[in-house]
């Protein structure tokens, strides 16, 4: 347990948080929504500071992230709790806590993520599986120290950040895979609990940094596979975010309190790619499907094939190119 960053008094000894965009009011004794944020005698205390509930190794494409040290591997760490509550969450074991008296994890200081993850010749530490903004403070500590040893550091999130909190990341962020989930408040509202406008708001934040940025949406049938929402996603990714921004789309699996709706049929994906390339996306990718045909990267200038993506087996190739050998056009890849 460690003080939190990003709050301050409010009325009555309640605490406001300004952590994530959900902007909890948070009385004496009680959580935010996030669960391991606690008002205690009027500070308000980061109960799930250095407890991990996960640790693993990854490849960097399992974020997914494609164009940021292609074919390297990524020490990935969470804690339990999120600011989303999503009806169809893959992780929900961890993320979706009820009110808990002790917080489940391992007790891990931040110089042992970083030792772990040389050790384990991680070129990068992922921040992940939960959304890392409810255990900044941690990961904050992480980053820094990462930092100094020459390790680069990754978030997996749904953007819902505060401008304070991502000021606070960004000169240790080097890259960051945000979900865009839906294209309507009302879906937004009603699947996560949470605004659309926010994360839009953050994702165009960060494509003004200079931390890499690449976006997933996961097509659910009947909630945002039409091709109206992939047409307004897609032109959003372009005007907003930029032409050359990594577009994942990955395939629903039934999971957790939306286990009745169907899978993603492969050519739901399909469909959803060519409305991508017609609105001029230089890089979509395909996700959770039984072929891999769409997840190599090509040259848009000329087509050279320029990864070979089978599964999450990188072939050579010309993954440590930042110039097509082909046409000599400079590639939007982080090496």
């Amino acid at each position: 347990m460690k003080e939190a960053i990003n709050w301050e008094n409010s009325k009555e000894h309640s605490i406001k948080c300004f952590n994530c965009l959900q902007g909890c009011l948070i009385n004496p004794g009680q959580k935010g929504l996030c669960q391991v944020r606690q008002n205690i005698d009027g500070i308000l205390f980061s109960l799930n500071y250095g407890k991990l509930i996960s640790q693993n190794v990854d490849p960097i494409e399992k974020k997914p992230l494609f164009h940021f040290l292609p074919g390297s591997l990524s020490y990935s760490i969470a804690s339990v709790g999120c600011n989303f509550r999503c009806l169809h969450c893959q992780n929900y074991s961890i993320s979706q806590v009820s009110p808990l008296d002790e917080i489940p994890g391992e007790d891990v200081a931040p110089w042992q993520v970083v030792n772990s993850a040389k050790s384990l010749n991680c070129k990068s530490i992922a921040y992940t599986y939960t959304e890392p903004t409810i255990y900044v403070e941690y990961a904050l500590e992480v980053m820094k120290q990462a930092k100094k040893e020459g390790l680069f550091n990754v978030w997996v999130s749904n953007g819902y950040f505060t401008k304070e909190t991502f000021e606070l990341i960004e000169p240790y962020l080097d890259a960051i895979n945000i979900d865009l989930k839906f294209f309507t408040e009302d879906n937004y509202n009603k699947i996560c609990g949470a605004k659309f406008k926010h994360v839009k708001d953050s994702l165009i934040r960060v494509s003004k940094s200079k931390v890499h940025l690449e976006v997933t949406t996961l097509l659910i049938p009947g909630l945002n596979d039409s091709d109206e929402e992939v047409s307004k996603m897609a032109k959003f990714i372009r005007f907003d975010l930029g032409s050359d921004t990594p577009w994942h789309l990955t395939a629903f699996c039934p999971e957790y309190k939306l286990d009745s709706l169907p899978p993603t049929p492969e050519s739901s994906i399909e469909n959803a790619i060519r409305i991508a390339k017609d609105n001029d996306l230089s890089f979509v990718y395909a996700g959770n499907l039984k072929t891999s045909k769409y997840e190599d990267t090509y040259c848009t200038e000329c087509g050279e094939l320029l990864i070979l993506r089978r599964g999450y087996i990188i072939e050579e190739k010309y993954r440590n190119n930042k110039v097509c050998p082909k046409c000599g056009i400079e590639l939007p890849f982080v090496l």
